[in-house]
């Protein structure tokens, strides 16, 4: 990393622990009381030695329990204050980083989130914050403390005896060198091992979200090597970090040491000499010792920083991918819309190729226009063109004569209801479901919305009714119950433009049957989109678009197309020997 993006980083880390300033603030205040306490210790040292040990002086004696008790007390309660602040100083920082992350997250587009593993973007979420926020929150309390100690037990010893100080000042560089080299591994490892834990999350969500196909192929054993050589991989790395940590402690110690023995050797010289008390070489040797503690704590403060910048370029990572679908400066709210959709020349690729090449649409207000054609010949692209999930990168998309980028997108979208093949429902009640994005519908409006869907019955036939919990992604309940709640949801919803990207293709004949009924009273005085592979469903359509390549080669109503003997006329004759 370059040493811009390292302060780029430490400084974004700041901005979020502003807020915190007045926390910060007192656990600084605190921290000088912790290392006012160390450095007295180190001062009372001299008078400890010469007076009591070797003069013999018993009233000194007497206060030793109190300053004792004292000091103590006094560190303890400085020692709460500043951990307690810094580390809740901390943790509000890491929380708003997290809000942050998950908020920029789902307000990027769906070309991220098909280009990203939803099991990667939870590790970064999730395990990378975890990083960053247990080693952010010892490296505050930690950097804090032993930095004012350490600086109080410095200005003590040269205060007492620079000569003797400065010796023992010599290890210190010694020992910077292996420490900031050590970091740099760490962080090295870490970040790779972030990343690694990124592979095993994905593998775990997929295994947890799949267990129904997983069981049905018996491949249990299949996963399970997989999570095992996923994980044996982030363990490989962790262990390299947990080497390189492992080796900072004796490292320092090691280097340290010979400042100590040339303190001492050169004290005792000085002691022999008489220029300097036994009680002051004590004292001075005391204040190094202590010294050297907040010193190695402080460079296992730096392997905690390397581990959190890790963590930290990957959770930035996030939040600097521009978000690309945004509205306009001078974007404006879709006025009472009334269901009009134009597609102007709309050229639209995800990669290179293009999906969908100088289509034109025109459909007016309570039209019924339905997609049919082989896979990948561009039927959902229209409909996520029109949901502006992207923006075609030629030609133009409208909305009652308005460009859809001109348009704020909650606007956009309340005049929107969708209805795909991935009935997705959230772990939560029947009705929570049905009124999520109509927070404010009541129990009335939920009913008739669900007898509307055919759903009424079913769910009323549940223990709890409409409070059932329903299991992630509604898995308590079959495909056509799943897809009722859906269509209840965009029936409550009551939009005036209706999406229905392959709404029964994964139902049974009877289920279908049910759905289509439920549907019909949706698509009931509604401008509707119908991206269908039952051609069954879509007869009665005012008009049948065949798409090819990206390309319309077909358009007219069912009747119109069987007899033009084409493209929709193949389609349906094989379709329907498929049926017989």
């Amino acid at each position: 990393m370059q040493e811009n993006s390292k302060k780029n980083i430490y400084m974004r880390l700041i901005q979020y622990a502003a807020p915190y300033r007045k926390l910060i603030a007192l656990s600084m205040f605190a921290s000088l009381g912790v290392a006012g306490t160390d450095a007295a210790t180190a001062y009372l040292v001299r008078p400890f030695v010469d007076q009591l040990l070797i003069e013999g002086d018993l009233t000194l004696a007497k206060l030793v329990p109190f300053l004792v008790v004292g000091l103590a007390s006094f560190k303890g309660i400085s020692r709460y204050v500043q951990e307690f602040n810094i580390r809740t100083a901390g943790q509000g920082a890491l929380q708003d980083i997290r809000n942050k992350v998950f908020g920029h997250s789902i307000r990027l587009s769906m070309r991220f989130h098909n280009d990203n593993s939803t099991g990667g973007l939870m590790s970064r979420i999730l395990n990378d914050i975890n990083v960053l926020q247990s080693a952010v929150s010892d490296v505050l309390v930690t950097l804090l403390r032993e930095s004012i100690t350490m600086i109080a037990l410095t200005g003590y010893a040269f205060y007492t005896d620079w000569k003797l100080a400065l010796m023992a000042f010599v290890a210190i560089p010694a020992a910077a060198w292996p420490a900031a080299a050590i970091g740099k591994k760490i962080k090295k490892f870490s970040r790779r091992g972030q990343s690694a834990m990124g592979d095993v999350t994905a593998v775990l969500e997929q295994s947890v979200s799949g267990i129904k196909v997983i069981k049905a192929f018996a491949t249990e054993e299949l996963e399970q090597e997989r999570f095992v050589r996923e994980n044996a991989g982030f363990f490989a790395l962790i262990k390299k970090t947990f080497r390189y940590s492992a080796a900072t402690a004796p490292v320092m110690e090691i280097l340290t040491s010979f400042g100590v023995a040339a303190v001492l050797w050169y004290g005792l010289d000085r002691v022999i000499a008489n220029e300097l008390t036994k009680g002051e070489l004590f004292s001075i040797l005391a204040a190094i010792l202590l010294m050297y503690s907040p010193l190695k704590r402080l460079t296992k403060v730096n392997n905690s920083i390397q581990k959190a910048m890790g963590a930290a370029v990957r959770v930035f990572e996030i939040l600097d991918k521009p978000i690309e679908i945004v509205d306009a400066e001078d974007a404006v709210d879709l006025p009472q819309c009334q269901g009009q959709v134009t597609f102007d020349n709309v050229t639209f690729s995800y990669n290179d190729e293009p999906v969908l090449r100088n289509f034109n649409l025109s459909v007016k207000r309570g039209e019924i226009v339905a997609f049919v054609g082989a896979s990948g010949a561009g039927k959902s692209t229209i409909v996520a063109l029109l949901n502006r999930f992207y923006d075609p990168q030629e030609g133009r998309v409208l909305i009652d004569d308005f460009d859809l980028r001109a348009l704020t997108q909650k606007s956009l979208h309340q005049s929107m209801a969708l209805v795909d093949q991935d009935s997705f429902l959230f772990n939560d009640t029947v009705i929570n479901n049905i009124r999520y994005g109509c927070c404010g519908a009541d129990i009335d409006e939920i009913r008739s919305a669900a007898k509307k869907a055919f759903a009424d019955d079913f769910i009323n036939q549940m223990e709890d009714g409409y409070d059932t919990l329903i299991g992630d992604r509604g898995a308590r309940l079959s495909g056509g119950q799943r897809q009722r709640i859906c269509i209840a949801r965009a029936i409550l919803k009551n939009a005036p433009i209706l999406l229905l990207d392959e709404a029964t293709s994964a139902l049974d004949t009877e289920s279908e049957a049910i759905v289509q009924k439920a549907l019909s009273n949706l698509m009931n005085d509604r401008t509707t989109f119908v991206v269908a592979h039952r051609l069954s469903t879509i007869m009665h359509a005012n008009s049948i678009v065949v798409l090819d390549g990206g390309r319309t080669v077909e358009q007219g109503t069912h009747e119109q197309l069987l007899s033009h003997n084409g493209a929709y006329k193949r389609l349906y004759d094989a379709q329907f020997r498929e049926q017989v």
